[in-house]
């Protein structure tokens, strides 16, 4: 049997280009950005490597309301750094907002951030 692995989640944001700018001043990679005509198919890639994340751009009332709320309020995404601080800078100078700070928990350092669509993610160097 073949093996299989998660390719890329979909996170839906209002635009694809201030997600582009987000990401990329995140440190991310843009992997993709192919016109479609009435959509992209744009992805983006943590530097470390990973999962990659497209980037889908509401087109709908019903998606709109999701923009942010896809975790139901809830952490849904995780970040996983060898270099907290760095990281964190990075992330903030890039317009993340830091809702806590640092904590040391048996699994590693985290703390929990929000992108500028409101998506909650952990940012975790483990342990």
């Amino acid at each position: 049997m073949g093996q299989s692995r998660l390719g890329a989640i979909a996170l839906i944001v209002p635009d694809y280009d201030d997600a582009i700018r987000f990401f990329t001043a995140a440190g991310f990679r843009l992997s993709a950005d192919i016109d479609q005509g009435t959509k992209r198919w744009v992805t983006v890639e943590p530097p470390g490597g990973g999962c990659r994340i497209v980037l889908a751009r509401a087109a709908t009332p019903e998606q709109q309301a999701t923009i942010g709320a896809q975790g139901a309020g809830r952490v849904w995404l995780f970040l996983e750094t060898d270099d907290f601080a760095a990281t964190a800078a990075r992330l903030i100078t890039a317009g993340a907002v830091f809702e806590e700070a640092p904590r040391h928990e048996p699994y590693g350092t985290v703390a929990i951030w929000r992108d500028p669509f409101g998506n909650r993610w952990d940012l975790i160097q483990p342990a």
